[in-house]
């Protein structure tokens, strides 16, 4: 496992956006945007349980990142890596924290009837960090 430069931290700490990207079952890659986090040196993407990228990195936990600032788009990181592990525990808890984040707003208010949030922890293997500005 790579760390997590501190330039790549400060990003994610930004209204920063991901371009997740998995592997589907056929080998062809599937990539959604989605908001971001970590926790030390890994990196943290929340979903649905039974979403397309948590199919994908349970099946395959090959995973890569682009995150771009907001409204600065090439104030990018690009990260390489593993998942080490896809989680409930604390998963309700993140989601609202995420919304605090990027919506303003003390609870996410998207979620569905029956909703499961899920937490899928990367291990960076490879690491491209913004430029200093």
């Amino acid at each position: 496992m790579k760390p997590l430069p501190d330039s790549v931290k400060k990003l994610i700490e930004t209204k920063a956006y991901a371009t997740f990207a998995t592997l589907g079952s056929d080998g062809a890659p599937h990539v959604a945007t989605t908001w971001v986090d970590y926790d030390g040196d890994l990196v943290i993407v929340n979903t649905f349980d039974g979403s397309q990228k948590q199919k994908n990195a349970a099946r395959d936990p090959r995973v890569a990142l682009t995150i771009m600032e907001l409204g600065v788009p090439f104030n990018v990181a690009t990260i390489r890596g593993r998942v080490k592990e896809i989680t409930a525990q604390g998963a309700e808890e993140h989601i609202d924290k995420m919304a605090k984040k990027y919506m303003g707003q003390d609870k996410y208010p998207r979620r569905s009837p029956g909703e499961k949030r899920i937490l899928i922890k990367i291990e960076p293997t490879r690491v491209i960090a913004p430029r200093a500005r």
